[in-house]
């Protein structure tokens, strides 16, 4: 059977801290507290504000209703979001652990998560982290695990050729839709959620800090059609390009063209001054293979750990 929390009453916040939604002027503040959080857990930041501005700026997201800050005096010491669903994403700034505010956190998500009508809900933690530890003693189970990879610098790109008549170049205006399309249908294979809408896509991806127009990559069949596309992103230190979404259309794998769109994502990033590449990729794909084909290597383990809920009308 699924397992589903105790429907106790939330623990209280420690005295002297406040509360109140997220506005869209606290993504500098929601930034510093996550990067305080990944540098004590896993070393690096690996968060950019950019990341929190694209996704706020998404249509369909209520930043107002589904958002929480908790503050000591003037200091956002953590934070907690639900986006769609079921993904929340939460932090507390490692100076404020051990205080009970993350459990607080997981109460109020779960309080949201009913009321939404959501039958689960999931956050990714840094392996063994002490977020991984805290979700675990509250019965959160292990959904899927992660792995982020990286190119090593200095080390050579591949060459993947391309079948007769494909080609792999910069995206156009026009073919974003039918980028989003590729995207969509191939992680829809493996994942559960509704589908994307695609003004979503085109405000986190156009409307990202940063963002220019080399960073969305395409494949293209002989007929000039969209079948592969990655979005390849560089970080802010300048030094690093991510592949944030790689996807190939099911009827066009197996031809190398994931593989071909990689080392043309890390050639381009190289070329507008990166030194190495990352990327994520997690155990519901299948595709760790496919990257450790072209060299990349696993630096971190993550793991996305989940709670069934159930309603106010049948809870106990």
């Amino acid at each position: 059977m699924p397992h589903q929390p105790s429907r106790r009453a939330r623990p209280p916040l420690p005295a002297g801290l406040a509360t109140r939604p997220l506005r869209t002027s606290d993504a500098r503040d929601v930034h510093l507290l996550i990067a305080a959080q990944e540098q004590e857990d896993i070393g690096e930041v690996v968060i950019e504000e950019a990341d929190i501005v694209g996704d706020w700026a998404k249509p369909s997201h209520d930043l107002g209703a589904r958002s929480v800050g908790v503050w000591d005096g003037e200091t956002l010491v953590a934070y907690a979001e639900l986006m769609g669903v079921d993904r929340a994403d939460t932090a507390v700034l490692p100076s404020h652990r051990g205080r009970g505010i993350g459990t607080w956190l997981a109460y109020w998500l779960q309080d949201l998560g009913r009321s939404l009508g959501s039958p689960v809900l999931g956050m990714p933690v840094p392996q063994g982290s002490p977020g991984d530890r805290l979700l675990e003693s509250l019965g959160y189970r292990v959904r899927w695990t992660s792995w982020v990879l990286r190119l090593p610098e200095g080390a050579a790109i591949p060459d993947r050729e391309l079948p007769e008549g494909y080609a792999v170049r910069t995206a156009r205006p026009e073919e974003l839709r039918a980028a989003h399309d590729v995207l969509e249908d191939a992680f829809l294979e493996w994942s559960v959620r509704e589908r994307e809408p695609f003004e979503d896509f085109e405000a986190a991806t156009l409307g990202r800090p940063g963002f220019e127009p080399w960073n969305l990559r395409v494949a293209l069949d002989p007929e000039a059609r969209v079948v592969g596309v990655s979005l390849v992103l560089v970080a802010d230190d300048g030094r690093t390009g991510y592949v944030d979404r790689l996807a190939v259309r099911r009827d066009q794998r197996n031809r190398g063209l994931a593989q071909a769109l990689l080392v043309d994502s890390f050639a381009a990033a190289r070329a507008h001054g990166t030194t190495t590449s990352e990327l994520s990729t997690d155990s519901r794909t299948g595709a760790l293979s496919l990257y450790e084909k072209v060299g990349m290597v696993a630096e971190s383990v993550w793991v996305n750990r989940a709670v069934d809920l159930v309603s106010a009308e049948t809870a106990p």
